[in-house]
């Protein structure tokens, strides 16, 4: 009865602490934004992306080569007008199955206040093709700011 009593305890005590983690881990796989806008109809797989910002700015967004593969280095490029930016992250998501967490941060290029640019890689789907959303995460030190394109990779 006491051993019992002790595994039932114990499985218990895991399960609390299983919740604890997820609690504090979920802003990571879903950050709180203060404005989230429409999905834009641009598709990455075929250009960059322009789309307009809640203060009037605008963000142009691309990823490069162009299709875009799986497993393959990509590189992020974003830059900004009529917007001050502090950082910029992009969240890679598929639509249809999860992934895993996959977020690159992009960083500042020299010499100017409106370009920030980074690498990511994507896993490939053992089903083939996929598509994903690219969220563009933007931090302008009054709000964060989600922009989210759309894009296919494999057949």
């Amino acid at each position: 009865m006491t051993k019992n009593l002790l595994l039932d305890a114990t499985i218990l005590l895991g399960l609390a602490i299983l919740g604890v983690v997820g609690y504090k881990l979920a802003p990571l796989l879903h950050p709180k934004t203060d404005v989230a806008l429409p999905l834009s109809s641009c598709n990455l797989s075929q250009q960059a992306c322009v789309a307009t910002l809640p203060d009037g700015g605008q963000i142009g967004f691309s990823i490069e080569p162009r299709p875009i593969p799986a497993l393959k280095p990509l590189q992020l490029q974003a830059s900004f007008s009529g917007s001050q930016v502090r950082k910029v992250e992009v969240d890679f998501a598929g639509t249809e199955m999860r992934m895993g967490y996959n977020r690159s941060q992009l960083e500042r290029q020299s010499g100017s206040d409106n370009r920030f640019a980074g690498q990511a890689s994507l896993p490939v789907c053992i089903t083939g093709g996929m598509e994903w959303e690219a969220t563009v995460l933007i931090d302008t030190g009054r709000a964060l700011v989600a922009v989210p394109f759309r894009f296919v990779t494999g057949n």
